[in-house]
């Protein structure tokens, strides 16, 4: 029998509504659903593929445990007895801080990830966290936090709506956007120019995003910050810059011209390897145009001044008037998140509240390095990592010197992997724990949601009923908490959500700003509705969010999409609520002490003049930059037949110019080498890579024994992050330096 059901896209930010057909219960296709409020019908390679991605033979179905050396497949009572009996065990002897906690990317691609993963630090009690931001936004998280006081208040881009765009380190035609959910990239750039607006790309790479700009600027790789403070100058300087409504907002504008005294164009332009006549043009067109968005992503972020870049971006925005402006960048306001608060001063943001014991690193938005995991878990002494839980994370692969991590993995006393597969990391568990396809689990963006260019709220159900002997995901997560704390076989996995559910309802009913306020918890948790324990969550975040029925008790007037959100109501539209346009936020997003924009916090203030140096550096001859797949999603989608070949390889690119230098031939091989080793490669010759620069994408490597991916290991390509031994970081975030490093070319045989 052949149907059809809807579920919501997990494989990337756009988050776009899928119909898929179903025989039986195997996906056989999928499409874009026309009526979805958010994605109109679109669909990218990588959703079409969500069938054979579902059905991969080589995903895991039962629990493994290792016995004898050996992983075995075993019971879910056994997995978890296993997990028992090690874990509380670490804890009791060496202490919380014996287990470190790795989150993968793809963690808030799924409700299970966003909604337990918490729970499960709190039970551990441990500071070792370690995940894929530090690969590539917390950078943006850190900007934000210290301008706004709260790292998840990034303001995203209004593409539907501005009339220039200004992009950087981005290549949204191939990634379909990051920190910027918007279905339909592609089709939202070609709108723009359609509607006389304008569109710039700086990338060193003549992207396909490149392809569709007005201008396009190629830069020297790691100069993004370089380049911004000089944009930022000439606004001032030229007396350009037009904050408006922001004066009264923000503290700090007074100073910000001698902050970025020395960042003039003719200064900066060396080492962008541009004109000063493009810089100041591009200053002036930002500081002409009607409105303007300027947004950067992985390109700016893993680079040695990722932070610092992140914060130009925003301060140009500021400086043009269009932070907070329809057209300009706008923070998002999700049905699931919190509520708005009244506008004033809050707590402001911190780093640097704890350090990794063996090098000192500070700690940002309480995560570590990912960098800094191979030495805390080979380092002896108190507080060493004997005990690692991976959730959806392929480090090996992801992180600087995999070689390095891979040996340091197989030293650990336990280690346990929620992975649908047995891939480089994971091989090294001894529990792995694997989650259902996502045909069998419901779905509801918690983290999207927040950088969406347009409020929305969808969920759907799992389209596929679970396979026998399978455990939906979330009971997955909740299991696992109970174990770590000792109470597996004592608890059912429900009284993990309902303590999250009582717990935030007395919160809620103790707070006298709240419509709650004195209220019974027991009375409302009763009315609340879902057939699970993570549906009746999400039930209660949408009824305490901004748009929620808050249960009756707030008499304030909504109208229309907005007017009392539940779960109910939202089953009621299986192709979503549209919940309208960004709307300007602010005062009340801001989080600071003061209360207002803190334009020059004291860590960026500090961290200028080593950006002012950089000025005198002597670039290295030839660098590397990543670069993205429209048909792959990091180390994830190499194990799906329909999404490898084509232009989905693992080259090099070189510049013609470069090749013809170094000795290097279309399809040769080269041996390239940086600070932590050396690969071999094949080269692909092609000008869309400027001259003193090579490109290698990110994601491959598959070639490591007692990994079970069949597909992926007959093309395993070479893993571009061994080339780094992880000293490479920007010291506000903690993000490895993926991007403008210094490399050497041999050519082989």
């Amino acid at each position: 029998m052949t149907r059809t059901a809807l579920r919501i896209c997990p494989l990337c930010e756009a988050t776009c509504g899928l119909t898929l057909t179903i025989e039986g219960t195997t996906v056989t296709g999928a499409r874009g659903d026309r009526d979805d409020v958010f994605s109109r019908g679109f669909i990218c390679p990588k959703g079409a593929a969500f069938g054979a991605l579902d059905t991969d033979p080589d995903r895991l179905r039962t629990p493994l445990v290792r016995r004898d050396g050996r992983l075995r497949e075993a019971t879910w009572d056994e997995a978890y007895e296993a997990v028992a009996a090690a874990i509380p065990a670490l804890v009791q002897e060496h202490g919380a801080q014996s287990v470190g906690v790795v989150l993968g990317n793809p963690n808030v691609h799924t409700m299970a990830g966003a909604l337990y993963p918490p729970l499960l630090l709190k039970a551990l009690g441990t500071r070792n966290l370690f995940t894929a931001s530090t690969l590539d936004q917390m950078p943006k998280h850190v900007s934000s936090g210290l301008l706004f006081g709260d790292p998840f208040a990034i303001p995203v881009p209004d593409l539907d709506r501005t009339d220039l765009l200004l992009l950087l380190g981005a290549n949204p035609v191939e990634s379909n956007g990051s920190l910027c959910t918007a279905p339909d990239f592609p089709g939202r750039l070609k709108a723009l120019r359609a509607r006389g607006g304008t569109l710039i790309v700086v990338d060193p790479r003549r992207t396909r995003t490149a392809k569709l700009a007005d201008r396009h600027l190629a830069p020297r790789p790691g100069s993004d910050a370089l380049l911004l403070a000089a944009l930022a100058h000439t606004l001032l300087a030229e007396k350009l810059a037009a904050p408006g409504a922001l004066e009264e907002l923000t503290e700090g504008l007074g100073e910000l011209a001698a902050a970025l005294g020395s960042f003039t164009p003719e200064a900066v332009a060396p080492a962008c390897d541009l004109t000063a006549a493009e810089i100041r043009d591009l200053a002036r067109d930002l500081a002409a145009a009607p409105t303007a968005a300027v947004y950067g992503r992985i390109g700016s972020c893993t680079v040695e001044y990722g932070t610092l870049a992140s914060w130009l971006v925003d301060v140009l925005n500021i400086l043009t008037g269009n932070l907070d402006r329809p057209g300009g960048v706008l923070f998002p306001l999700p049905a699931a998140g919190p509520r708005p608060r009244t506008a004033g001063p809050g707590k402001g943001f911190t780093l640097g509240r704890w350090t990794s014991r063996v090098s000192g690193h500070p700690e940002a938005k309480a995560e570590l390095p990912i960098a800094a995991l191979a030495e805390e878990i080979e380092t002896p002494g108190e507080g060493r990592i004997r005990a690692l839980i991976a959730i959806a994370a392929n480090p090996v692969l992801s992180a600087p010197d995999g070689r390095r991590l891979d040996a340091a993995l197989a030293g650990l006393d336990f280690m346990v992997s929620i992975d649908p597969y047995l891939n480089e990391t994971s091989r090294h568990a001894h529990v792995v724990l694997p989650p259902p396809p996502p045909s069998q689990s419901a779905h509801h963006d918690f983290a999207f949601n927040g950088f969406a260019i347009r409020n929305q709220a969808r969920y759907t159900r799992a389209a596929v009923p679970l396979e026998a002997g399978r455990l939906d995901e979330c009971e997955i997560h909740a299991r696992l908490v109970l174990a770590v704390s000792g109470m597996h076989g004592s608890a059912s996995p429900d009284a993990v959500d309902d303590r999250v559910i009582h717990g935030a309802l007395a919160q809620e009913a103790a707070d006298p700003r709240s419509p709650l306020y004195g209220q019974d918890p027991a009375h409302l948790a009763g009315l609340l509705t879902g057939e699970s324990g993570p549906e009746r969550r999400l039930d209660l975040m949408l009824r305490l969010g901004p748009y929620g029925d808050r249960f009756g008790a707030d008499s304030a007037p909504r109208a229309g999409a907005e007017e009392g959100l539940s779960l109910e109501r939202l089953l009621a539209h299986p192709h979503g609520i549209d919940l309208g346009p960004l709307r300007p936020r602010l005062p009340g997003v801001l989080r600071t002490r003061s209360g207002r924009i803190e334009l020059i916090p004291d860590p960026i203030a500090a961290e200028l003049p080593r950006l002012r140096a950089a000025l005198a550096d002597r670039p290295a001859a030839l660098v590397l930059v990543g670069r993205r797949h429209l048909r792959s999603n990091n180390s994830w989608l190499h194990n799906v037949p329909a999404l490898t070949g084509g232009s989905n390889r693992c080259t090099l690119q070189v510049n013609p110019l470069d090749a013809g230098r170094l000795g290097l031939t279309e399809g040769g091989l080269a041996r390239i080498t940086s600070d932590g080793g050396s690969l071999e490669v094949p080269v692909e010759v092609t000008d869309s890579v400027r001259t003193g620069v090579v490109s290698l994408p990110h994601g491959w490597g598959h070639d490591r024994d007692g990994a079970r991916l069949s597909v992926a290991s007959t093309a395993p390509g070479a893993n571009v992050n061994q080339l780094l031994d992880g000293s490479r970081l920007d010291p506000l975030s903690g993000t490895a330096v993926l991007n403008g490093f210094p490399v050497e070319l041999t050519p082989l045989p």
